[in-house]
């Protein structure tokens, strides 16, 4: 089962950069990440959802593959190819995977203007190495589905920037 955690940050691109420590950190298998999205509240209040895979265009380039092929088998490639890419697209547009989009537009109307937050999916951590590496870029919790001591341990560790960690988080 995946633990869902949603963190604020102050400005618009520290979301994205702690997305990029865990990017690095799960290479380094210290992280299994079923999905990781970046909300961005602008200046002007305009939400914007930075999603981890983009669907459409996956299920596009999918989609003309396999329209290509059944295209060649029947004579024709460019017609396979574009209904295959249509179909596609349309197919990935309508799929959501991981974090629900309308939940993370609901938390993204509560932040402040300039701000952004960080929601991911964990399947797997090694929760103090993990921990180490974001830390630094503080954040304030949201929402999480972690025991209510461990949430508080999570904030503990984000507001100290993991300079106090007489409580493990586990």
């Amino acid at each position: 089962m995946s633990t869902l955690i949603a963190i604020a940050y102050d400005d618009q691109f520290k979301a994205e950069e702690v997305r990029l420590s865990l990017r690095k950190l799960q290479v380094e298998h210290l992280i299994e990440l079923e999905d990781a999205a970046v909300v961005v509240k602008n200046e002007e209040g305009k939400i914007k959802l930075k999603q981890a895979i983009d669907l459409t265009t996956t299920g596009a380039l999918s989609g003309g593959f396999w329209g290509l092929l059944i295209g060649v088998l029947f004579l024709n490639p460019l017609l396979g190819a574009a209904v295959g890419a249509a179909a596609g697209g349309i197919s990935g547009a309508l799929t959501d995977i991981g974090v629900d989009d309308n939940f993370m537009r609901e938390l993204g109307e509560n932040l402040p203007a300039g701000s952004s937050a960080l929601f991911v999916l964990v399947r797997e951590v090694t929760p103090d190495k993990v921990l180490a590496e974001i830390a630094p870029f503080g954040g304030k919790v949201l929402k999480t589905s972690l025991s209510k001591d461990d949430e508080t341990k999570l904030q503990e560790v984000l507001t100290n920037h993991g300079l106090v960690t007489d409580k493990p988080l586990v």
